[in-house]
């Protein structure tokens, strides 16, 4: 007969809450916010990404733009090549989540929004990385 040893398990274990910081991707590439969608979009083809963090004048995270967002402003009959990325993150309005957000706050907010990604930004307002919802 072989003795096994138990644990004692506590009868409610403590939930664990995993901030945002602890599950993001690379921040991948930056650019800034006077940037036009045409040249975005040049961006993201050679960097072969489906998405871009969109920083402002001080380099301070506004958002982040996505190619499917942008082929629909550029296919669009209002289009002209002048568009410049600070008008599609205005659209929106900013929509980034602190690193220091609990995992399932910034999901809530993501399935609220309808977000695949969300930037996350430190204290500073530097984007560290990109929550992203799994493929």
């Amino acid at each position: 007969m072989t003795l096994v040893q138990m644990q004692p398990r506590s009868a409610c274990p403590k939930p664990v809450h995993r901030t945002v910081d602890d599950a993001i991707d690379a921040a991948g590439p930056q650019v800034c916010d006077d940037m036009t969608v045409e040249v975005a979009l040049a961006v993201m083809s050679s960097a072969r990404t489906d998405r871009l963090l969109v920083c402002d004048e001080d380099g301070l995270c506004s958002g982040l733009v996505t190619l499917a967002q942008l082929a629909t402003i550029r296919d669009s009959s209002a289009y002209t090549d002048q568009v410049r990325l600070r008008a599609v993150i205005g659209e929106r309005g900013p929509c980034v989540t602190s690193s220091r957000t609990t995992v399932a706050e910034a999901e809530h907010a993501m399935r609220y929004r309808g977000l695949d990604a969300l930037p996350v930004v430190d204290e500073q307002g530097s984007a560290p990385g990109v929550l992203a919802r799994a493929r």
